[in-house]
C-alpha cells in the first residue's frame, strides 16, 4: 500500500510540473514543451523539459508561446501567405542565419538581370529582387536567406551608363 501511495504521489507531482511547462507552437504544426527563456526581436530561446541546454528558434518558425504558469499567450509571428498571383510579394528576404532556425531548407534560389537591361542601377537591383521572390514563391518558399547580393557595373573609361548594370542575387529558400 505504501509503495502504491508513493508511486501515486510521484505521478501527481510530475503531472503538476509538466502542467507548468511553456508551450511553443510552430507554424509547421509541431508543439514544443519546455521553458521559454527569452523572446527576442528575431529569435525565441528555450530549454526542453528536464534539460539545461539552450535551444534557439527563428521567430518566423514560431506562431505563438503559451506560458504554463500564467496561461498567457504571446503571438510571435504570422504565417506568411505566398499563394495567389501576387503572393511572391510576401516572400521575406532574410540576411541573418539565426532567423531561419527551425525552418526547413528547400534549395538554392536565384534572381538576376541581364548585362544589357535598359535599367538604372537601382532599377536593376529591384528587378533582380523581384525575380528572386518570384522563384521562391514558385518553389513554395516564403523565406529566402540571402547569400549573395552583387552588382556588376560595365561602364568603361569613357563613361557609359544606362543599361550597363547587372544585379545578381542568390539565396537559400526555406519553408515551414
Amino acid at each position: 500500500m505504501r509503495h502504491f501511495l508513493f508511486s501515486t504521489l510521484i505521478m501527481l507531482f510530475s503531472i503538476t510540473v509538466s502542467a507548468q511547462s511553456d508551450q511553443i507552437f510552430l507554424h509547421n504544426g509541431q508543439e514544443i514543451s519546455g521553458k521559454v527563456l527569452k523572446v527576442a526581436e528575431h529569435t525565441v530561446t528555450f530549454t526542453y523539459d528536464d534539460e539545461d541546454a539552450e535551444q534557439t528558434l527563428g521567430k518566423y518558425a514560431v506562431q505563438k508561446v503559451v506560458y504554463g504558469k500564467s496561461g498567457r499567450e504571446q503571438s510571435v509571428s504570422d504565417r506568411v501567405d505566398i499563394s495567389g498571383k501576387d503572393g511572391w510579394q510576401n516572400v521575406i528576404i532574410i540576411e541573418s542565419l539565426e532567423e531561419v532556425a527551425g525552418l526547413k531548407r528547400i534549395g538554392e534560389i536565384k534572381g538576376k538581370t541581364g548585362f544589357i537591361n535598359y535599367r538604372t542601377g537601382a532599377g536593376s537591383d529591384r528587378k533582380a529582387q523581384e525575380k528572386l521572390q518570384k522563384e521562391a514563391a514558385a518553389a513554395n518558399c516564403p523565406f529566402v536567406l540571402l547569400t549573395m547580393d552583387k552588382d556588376i557595373d560595365r561602364k568603361g573609361a569613357s563613361g557609359g551608363g544606362f543599361g550597363q548594370n547587372q544585379s545578381i542575387k542568390k539565396g537559400v529558400g526555406y519553408s515551414y
